[in-house]
Order: C-alpha cells, then structure tokens, then sequence
C-alpha cells in the first residue's frame, strides 16, 4: 500500500514537473513573439546613479529640463538631476508614504501628496520646510494638479471628495462628495478651467472649477481607471485601465471636444497599465504624435497617437510594477518602479528607415538612479 502511494506521488510530481515546464516555455515563447527587448537593467552599458529613494518608487514629475521630482515609501520628496546622477534637494514632512508629486511649471514650487491624508507645498528656495500645508480629506489623497494660473491646487482623495484649494491661503474653497468617486488621478486641462479626474468606480469625470460641478461623465469603463493625462492642446484625453492576464490593462484615448468619444486603445499590456502620458513633438515637428504607457507587466510601451499600432516595448524584468512616467523631452522619458528605482529611458529613431513602422523606433534604458 505504502509503495503503491509513493508511486503515485512520484507519478504526480513529475507530471506537475512536465506540466510547469511547459507553461515556462509558452510564456516565454510568448514573450519572445511580442518582440520585447531583454532586461535593459541587467545591460553593462547602463550607468548606475546614486538612488534617489530608499525602497519603492511610488510618482515622478518633471521640474524642469534637468531636474524631476519624486515621492515613494520613504516618506522622502526627493529632486534629482537626472542628467548629473545626484540629488539636490530632499524634503521630509510627510510621516507616511507619497503617492503623488506635482510642480507648477516654470516656478520652484512643488507639491507632495500622501497616505497621511495630508498635501505639502515645497519651494526650492525656501529651505526644507514645507511653505503651505492643505489638510482636510479624511483618506489617502491621490489626485493634485495645479490650475493653469497658479492661484489654486486641486486635490482628490479616497473619501470620495473633490477639493478646490487657494494656494496663497491654503483655505478649501470647495468640496464635492461622491458616492463611490474614489480618486485615482487629477489633470488640470491646459489653458482651462476644467479638471479631469478618474476614479476606482471605472469612470472619468469632467469638472468645471468655477461653479465645481461635475460637466461630463464618460461612459464607464470595464475596469479601474488608474490615470489620465491631457495633451499640450487641451483636445485628446488617455486614461488607462487596471486588469489581470492581459483582460482590461489598456489604455484609451478620448477626444475631450466631443466628451465621452472614445478615439482609439491601446492594447498590448499583460497586467495592469498603471500610467499613460502625452509625450512631446519633437521641435522639427516630424513623426507621429506618441503615447507611452507603463505596466505592473514590468514594460514600458510607445504608441502611434492615432493608429494605436505599438511602435516600440522595454521590458524591465525585475524592476517591477513600474507605476509612473513623466517626459522630459520628446526623446527622454523617466520612469519609476517598485524595485528598481528611477529609470532615464530614450527612445531613437531608427536611422535609415522611414517607413513609419514599428521598427522605426528603439528603446532603452541609460541610466538607474
């Protein structure tokens, strides 16, 4: 009896065995037909910075052509050169972790937000106190943009609140509640008074910040909408979609003057697309105008704007969820990640096609920091 159960045991093993081994060479014969690069990390060529953060990364904003901002566990705001591979400043005031930062364009004002329920205003300037402090939500706050004008800061929790802030005062002008309106990302529309923001509920909502009422509501998604961005001319919206096993994970764009109108999606990602940004025109005007986007699949994508075709794929394998974007320029975008810090990725035309395939375009990584 006891040789007959050994037996079947050894019998079990080895067909799990036979089982899992061929589930590895499906994924990666998978892996290799969607023509992903090999890990960029493990490269000798890339250079290794000093990190900007101790643990994960969690947002990073562009300050200015050398400098971005970033936020992760640490508790830490950090502003790096990217291109000198050093820190410059770091701000600690939050006592849990960040969840967004933000920068109000050509000033040296930043703004940091946090699980601690709470938004601080930062000025490069000013030492390394914060200069203003927005308390109110009563939950993690994931949502900030600041207006066009810089007079007020938008802010959007998971209590459900839309809040209208003056900056100067640091008052609440304005508060919205929701049912189930749980804040994922905030986007001030440029040169606007309206505000996009999406949420766990699957829908984008469309606010105007004079009278602070909701204008237009998109057509709910299939699944969490994680994060949203709005291109440089105020007409094309992407937001991206949670997901698992390559069901949801893609990013849509919209067209904002004809609200609730979907354009196009971009399909391609494995597990859930947790950012989507607009990225630059080159300043000769040439090429399609991009998207990029970044998974939990641990790649980062580009896409032609309006045919969706994939034009280039980064794999970062073992980096982890790589959770936020920000361009730089229309050639340099930074990306940061749960395992591996922040990445300065580039993406190069291919020299001497110009056909405006998908193999007009390579990408990879320079340098982790």
């Amino acid at each position: 009896m006891l040789c007959l159960v050994a037996w079947r045991l050894l019998w079990f093993r080895e067909d799990m065995g036979k089982f899992q081994s061929k589930f590895r060479k499906r994924s990666e014969l998978y892996r290799a037909s969607e023509g992903e690069k090999a890990d960029s990390a493990l490269d000798s060529q890339v250079v290794h910075h000093e990190p900007a953060h101790r643990g994960s990364v969690n947002t990073v904003t562009k300050l200015s052509a050398d400098l971005c901002v970033s936020g992760g566990t640490d508790q830490a705001v950090v502003v790096y050169d990217w291109k000198q591979g050093r820190i410059c400043q770091s701000f600690q005031g939050h006592n849990r972790e960040i969840t967004k930062v933000v920068c109000y364009p050509g000033s040296t004002w930043v703004f940091s937000a946090s699980r601690d329920k709470s938004v601080l205003m930062w000025d490069l300037n000013q030492g390394d106190e914060p200069i203003q402090e927005f308390c109110g939500h009563q939950l993690v706050v994931n949502g900030l943009a600041v207006s066009p004008d810089g007079r007020k800061l938008c802010t959007g929790s998971r209590d459900n609140c839309m809040c209208l802030w003056d900056i100067e005062s640091a008052k609440c002008e304005q508060r919205h509640n929701i049912s189930r309106n749980l804040v994922t990302h905030v986007c001030w529309v440029p040169g606007s008074s309206s505000i996009v923001q999406t949420s766990e509920d699957k829908t984008i909502r469309v606010w105007d910040s004079r009278a602070w009422q909701v204008t237009n509501t998109f057509p709910a998604k299939q699944y969490i909408q994680t994060h949203c961005d709005v291109s440089d001319n105020g007409n094309y919206l992407v937001s991206s979609s949670n997901g698992f096993g390559g069901q949801g994970c893609e990013a849509t764009l919209w067209d904002l003057r004809q609200p609730g109108c979907k354009v196009v999606e971009y399909r391609g990602h494995l597990q859930t697309t947790a950012c989507c940004v607009f990225l630059p025109v080159p300043l000769e005007g040439s090429g399609p105008a991009l998207v990029a986007t970044s998974s939990h699949d641990s790649s980062v994508k580009v896409w032609d704007q309006n045919s969706a075709v994939c034009l280039a794929t980064l794999s970062l394998h073992g980096a982890g969820p790589l959770v936020s974007l920000v361009p730089s320029d229309a050639s340099n975008v930074l990306c940061a990640s749960f395992n591996s810090g922040l990445h300065h990725v580039e993406l190069l035309q291919a020299s001497g096609n110009s056909s405006g395939g998908a193999s007009d375009m390579d990408i990879r990584v320079l340098s982790r920091f």
